[in-house]
């Protein structure tokens, strides 16, 4: 089993900036991606951007350039600096750990943008 602990996330003004993070613990494995998803009201969950332990990142369009995933692979941390952002960023994000054999998530973090 891997928990997730995520912290961060709020409420911000349009174009300001945010930053997600979260640790995993528990039965981890050397080599994983970990990354954050997203679920507005009435949608699917959705990308947002991932990152292997070698640093390979993955970003949904509509937040590349504005946003960026970063980790400390010796402490299986994740961060997200969410900048720039809009009303259209608001959503519960996940916090997602992809094990050799299981994926993992965390229970979410608000994050509300007003324009």
């Amino acid at each position: 089993q891997v928990q997730l602990v995520e912290s961060g996330g709020g409420l911000v003004q349009a174009w300001g900036s945010l930053r997600l993070s979260c640790a995993a613990s528990g039965s981890t494995s050397s080599y994983n991606t970990m990354g954050w998803y997203r679920q507005a009201p009435g949608k699917h969950r959705e990308l947002v951007a991932t990152i292997t332990t070698g640093g390979s990142t993955d970003y949904a369009g509509s937040v590349k350039g504005r946003f960026t995933i970063s980790r400390d692979s010796d402490k299986n941390f994740v961060y997200l600096q969410m900048n720039s952002l809009e009303p259209g960023d608001t959503a519960v994000y996940f916090c997602l750990y992809e094990g050799r054999f299981s994926n993992y998530w965390g229970q979410g973090k608000q994050v509300t943008v007003s324009s």
